[in-house]
C-alpha cells in the first residue's frame, strides 16, 4: 500500500535536549491539549444518539443517480458478496482512480472491534534525505530550504479518556490490497456548515494510492479510538461502544490533491508535499446529529500559516500501529518545526522530532494561529526508517482548494 510512512526500529531515542527545552515544550504540548478538550456542546459517548436517520442533502440525493464504476455493488446481492470476500479482488482495470469517480459503499458491521485492532500500518520504509541542491538552513524564506535534521522527540502518551483530552482527533480505517488497514485523522470545521462539520482531515495516502492504483475502500473514521486506551489483547473483547465511542463514520466522498494522484508514490517522498485529503463522513448507524455535534469539537484548518521561523511550537497527533506501537494508543509529540525540501520545484514541507510510526500518517499537526486559538496546520506524511522525525505538508492553494470543493460539494 502507498503509505509513506515507515515502520519503526525497536529503539526509541532519548530527549537528547536540555532542561529548559524540555520544559518549555511540556509547556506547549499542555497549551496545545487544552484547545483539544471537548466543548460544552459535546455529549459523552455514553449518551444515546438523537432517533432517527438524517436527512439527506440536495447534494446527497443527486450523488445517488450517479453512475456507479465497474465492479462496485449495485443491489443488496452484489452487497452481499461484496461483504463477503469479492471486496479483496483488486482488478487493476477495475480500480477506480479519477476524483470523480469516488465511491464507498457503508457495509454495517465490516469494522468490529477484531478487524479495527488488526487493521495495520505500511510496513513500507521512507529515508526521505534533502533534495540535490538544497541549502542547509538559512534563506531569506522557507522555499527550497532543508534545516538540520531534527533531535528525536519521544511520543508521549495522550490522557484518558481521549474524549476529554483530543476529542477531534480519531482513527481512519481503509481496506488495500494487502488487507485492512489504518491512518490517523482530525475532526475539522465546515463553512458551509458552522458548528455541524461532517469533514474529517487525514493523508491523501490514506486513501488513494497516487500514481500506481486508485481509492482504497471501505474507508471510515472513528473518533476518540479505544477511549479508555484498553490494551490490544482487550481490545478484540470490548464491545463496540468502548473501541468506537461514538461510533463508525463512513466516508460517502473524499477528496485529495490532483498532484497525489498524478505523483504519489508507494515508497519515497514523491508527491509528498501535496499529501492531504478531506472526507466528508455519515455515521453508519444514521444518527440525527453531525460529526462535529457528536464528538463536541473541530478545528479550524489554517491555510495561511506563517513561515516556520515565526512558529514556535507545532505537535502531532495520532495512533502509531508499527513497532514499538501496536496502534491501540494516541500519542503525541511537540517540537519547534524545521523546514524540508524534497523537491526544489515544490512547496518545502514542515518537519519535527518525533517518534511515533506508521498508522500515525493522516494526523493532524496543530498550532497557535494569528489569533491565539489552536489551528490544524498540517498532517503527517513522511519520516525516516528509525522514526526520529516527521514531516508534513505546508497547507497552501492545493489543499484549500481540495477543503472548498467538498465543503461546497455538500453545502446544500
Amino acid at each position: 500500500m502507498p503509505s509513506t510512512r515507515p515502520s519503526a526500529t525497536s529503539q526509541r531515542p532519548g530527549w537528547g535536549a536540555s532542561r529548559a527545552r524540555g520544559s518549555a515544550r511540556a509547556l506547549a504540548a499542555a497549551a496545545l491539549t487544552a484547545a483539544l478538550a471537548l466543548t460544552a456542546t459535546a455529549c459523552g459517548p455514553s449518551d444515546d444518539d438523537a432517533a432517527g436517520q438524517p436527512n439527506a442533502t440536495a447534494s446527497q440525493q443527486g450523488d445517488s443517480k450517479l453512475k456507479l464504476p465497474k465492479g462496485i455493488p449495485t443491489s443488496v446481492q452484489d452487497l452481499d458478496k461484496w461483504k463477503n470476500g469479492a471486496w479483496k479482488n483488486w482488478d487493476k482495470d477495475q480500480w477506480v482512480r479519477e476524483a470523480r469517480d469516488f465511491i464507498n459503499p457503508i457495509i454495517k458491521g465490516h469494522w468490529k472491534p477484531d478487524t479495527m485492532k488488526d487493521a495495520r500500518s505500511s510496513d513500507k520504509t521512507l529515508a526521505a534525505q534533502s533534495a540535490p541542491g538544497t541549502v542547509p538552513g538559512g534563506g531569506s524564506g522557507d522555499q527550497g530550504v532543508t534545516d538540520p535534521e531534527p533531535t528525536p522527540v519521544p511520543a508521549k502518551p495522550v490522557s484518558l479518556p481521549y474524549h476529554n483530552n483530543a476529542a477531534p482527533v480519531g482513527k481512519v480505517f481503509f481496506d488495500s490490497p494487502e488487507g485492512h488497514m489504518v491512518c490517523s485523522g482530525t475532526v475539522v470545521k465546515d463553512p458551509a456548515h458552522p458548528g455541524k462539520s461532517n469533514l474529517v482531515w487525514t493523508a491523501g495516502h490514506c486513501v488513494h494510492s497516487g500514481k500506481s492504483g486508485g481509492w482504497y475502500r471501505n474507508i471510515a473514521f472513528v473518533p476518540s479510538y479505544n477511549d479508555n486506551g484498553l490494551p490490544g489483547a482487550q481490545v478484540n473483547r470490548a464491545p463496540v461502544q468502548e473501541v468506537a465511542p461514538y461510533g463508525v463514520w463512513w466516508a460517502d466522498w473524499a477528496q485529495t490533491s490532483s498532484q497525489w494522484i498524478s505523483q504519489g508514490a508507494e515508497t519515497g517522498g514523491a508527491g509528498a508535499p501535496y499529501d492531504f485529503s478531506v472526507l466528508h463522513v455519515k455515521q453508519e448507524t444514521g444518527s440525527g446529529k453531525s460529526l462535529e455535534e457528536t464528538v463536541g469539537n473541530a478545528l479550524t484548518v489554517d491555510f495561511n500559516a506563517p513561515q516556520v521561523k515565526s512558529i514556535q511550537s507545532m505537535g502531532a497527533w495520532g495512533y502509531p500501529a508499527a513497532p514499538p506501537f501496536d496502534g491501540q494508543k494516541m500519542y503525541d509529540c511537540v517540537d519547534r518545526p524545521g523546514r524540508l525540501t524534497l523537491d526544489r520545484a515544490q512547496p518545502t514541507m514542515y518537519r519535527i522530532g518525533c517518534t511515533m510510526t506508521g498508522g500515525s500518517s493522516g494526523g493532524g499537526w496543530f498550532a497557535r494561529g494569528a489569533d491565539g486559538k489552536v489551528v490544524l496546520v498540517s498532517n503527517t506524511s513522511i519520516g525516516p526508517s528509525n522514526s526520529t522525525w516527521l514531516a508534513g505538508p505546508h497547507l497552501g492553494p492545493e489543499a484549500k482548494g481540495v477543503y472548498d470543493a467538498i465543503s461546497q460539494k455538500f453545502s446544500r
